[in-house]
C-alpha cells in the first residue's frame, strides 16, 4: 500500500461506522476527482474499501436482445424489467430513459446487470465504506517508512480511536470470560436507585460499569440495559442515549465484528436506518 492509499483509509477513520460519500475523501489537497476514484477502485479491488455506485449509463447484452426474440411480451420478465431491454435495445442509454419510475432504476437495472441481460457502461461511485478487511489490515499488517507529508494529527486520532475500540472489544471478551468463571448465574448489579433514575444517573452508571468491566471507554450497550432493566424500557434507555449523545456528553459507534457476541447482546444494540446497530457507549466528558 502506499501513502495516498494509507491516506484514504485514515480519512474515512474521521467518519460515522467509517462510511462517507465519495467526494468527501481528499487524501491530499490537490488531488484531484479523477485520480481519487482510481485510487477508490484500486482499494476496492484489494478488498480494503466498499462502495455504493449509481449507474449512469447502460446498454443490452446478447442474452438480453435474444429474450427479447424469444420473449417479445415479457412473460419471462417483470413488466419494468422488460421496459429496460426494451428501452436500451439499440442503443446506450441513461437510466432516465427507461421510462420507469426513478426510485426503482437501479435496483431493477442492477438486477438485469447481476442476470448478465443489460451491461453497466458507466457508473458513479456515490459511498464508500471501511471493510472489515481493511480495518485488520490497518490494525495488524500495514508498516511503512514514508516521511510523506499531509497525515496530521485528525488522522492520527482517529487511527488511535480505531486501536482503542479494537481493544476495548479484546478486553471485554477476557472480562466477560472471567465473570462466567467467577460468579454464579447473574450477575450482581450496581447500586442504582429503584426509582426511574436521571440522565445523570444513567452517564454515571456507564462510567462505573465501563470502570468495573474494564471495556476501556467502549461499554456495550446490553450491559447497560441489563442493569436498567426493568425500570427503564428500551426505547426510554435509547432517548436517553440520544440524549446524552446530542449534549456530547457520550458518543455511540456501531459493532462491526459480531462474531465476538451472541445474538441476544448485539440485538440489545439501537438499529439505525442504514449500516450495523449501535452497540459501544463513550463517554466524553471528564
Amino acid at each position: 500500500m502506499v501513502p495516498k492509499e494509507l491516506k484514504f483509509l485514515l480519512k474515512l477513520l474521521g467518519f460515522p461506522n467509517y462510511r462517507a460519500p465519495l467526494t468527501k475523501i481528499q487524501p491530499t489537497p490537490k488531488m484531484k476527482a479523477m485520480e481519487r476514484n482510481s485510487l477508490c477502485r484500486r482499494l476496492c479491488n484489494q478488498g480494503f474499501v466498499a462502495s455504493a455506485v449509481v449507474v449512469t449509463k447502460l446498454k443490452i447484452a446478447p442474452p438480453g436482445k435474444s429474450l427479447l426474440k424469444l420473449d417479445p411480451t415479457g412473460s419471462l420478465v417483470k413488466e419494468e424489467e422488460l421496459q429496460v431491454l426494451q428501452a436500451c435495445a439499440k442503443r446506450t442509454i441513461s437510466p432516465q430513459k427507461t421510462g420507469i419510475p426513478s426510485d426503482k432504476q437501479q435496483i431493477v437495472i442492477h438486477d438485469l446487470s447481476q442476470r448478465g441481460l443489460i451491461k453497466i457502461v458507466d457508473h458513479r461511485i456515490t459511498d464508500i465504506w471501511l471493510t472489515d478487511q481493511g480495518q485488520q489490515y490497518l490494525l495488524e499488517n500495514y508498516e511503512c517508512n514514508s516521511t510523506s507529508e499531509h497525515i496530521h494529527l485528525k488522522m492520527l486520532t482517529d487511527y488511535l480511536r480505531l486501536l482503542r475500540r479494537f481493544q476495548g472489544v479484546a478486553r471485554e471478551q477476557v472480562q466477560s470470560a472471567t465473570i462466567e468463571s467467577q460468579e454464579p448465574v447473574g450477575t450482581e448489579k450496581l447500586a442504582v436507585s429503584e426509582s426511574k433514575p436521571t440522565d445523570a444517573a444513567i452517564l454515571q452508571l456507564i462510567q462505573d460499569l465501563d470502570n468495573k468491566l474494564g471495556t476501556n471507554n467502549y461499554l456495550p450497550i446490553f450491559h447497560l440495559r441489563e442493569q436498567l432493566q426493568p425500570r427503564l424500557s428500551r426505547e426510554e434507555l435509547d432517548q436517553t442515549l440520544y440524549r446524552l449523545q446530542q449534549q456530547e456528553q457520550i458518543e455511540l459507534s456501531a459493532l462491526v465484528h459480531t462474531q465476538n457476541y451472541t445474538p441476544e447482546q448485539i440485538n440489545a444494540g439501537i438499529s439505525q436506518r442504514v449500516g450495523s446497530k449501535l452497540f459501544f457507549i463513550q463517554v466524553t466528558v471528564e
